[in-house]
């Protein structure tokens, strides 16, 4: 089993909470929130993207099967920041604001996401 010492966290430019444009794959276009993002991955859930079905046995004496959908994580290289004002999607800058605090910031519409 590994250690904690051997996870190894990627820097990702999307946070969960954030709307991204799926960029590439059998869902490209849709537009999601994140669910959750796996940075020891490289690997975000979006709300109604990658949708998987399960196949779940009767656990208990007189329940019947079921099958379940549920969002399977997709790569964040596949997904882009997306602008629900301008309903475009863009790549990110990082900036300092007046307080001098690092914001994310959208290239396209120059939008802060980070308040």
């Amino acid at each position: 089993m590994a250690s904690q010492k051997d996870k190894t966290f990627h820097k990702m430019h999307v946070k969960t909470g954030d709307t991204v444009q799926v960029i590439a794959g059998k869902d490209k276009g849709k537009v999601g929130e994140v669910i959750k993002a796996l940075p020891e991955f490289s690997k975000v859930i979006v709300k109604g993207v990658n949708i998987k079905t399960k196949h779940v046995k009767p656990q208990q004496e007189g329940e019947s099967g079921r099958i379940v959908t549920q969002e399977a994580p997709i790569h964040s290289s596949n997904v882009m920041l997306y602008s629900t004002k301008q309903n475009v999607a863009s790549r990110v800058c990082y900036t300092f604001t007046a307080e001098g605090k690092k914001v994310r910031k959208l290239k396209k519409t120059g939008e802060i996401l980070d308040n």
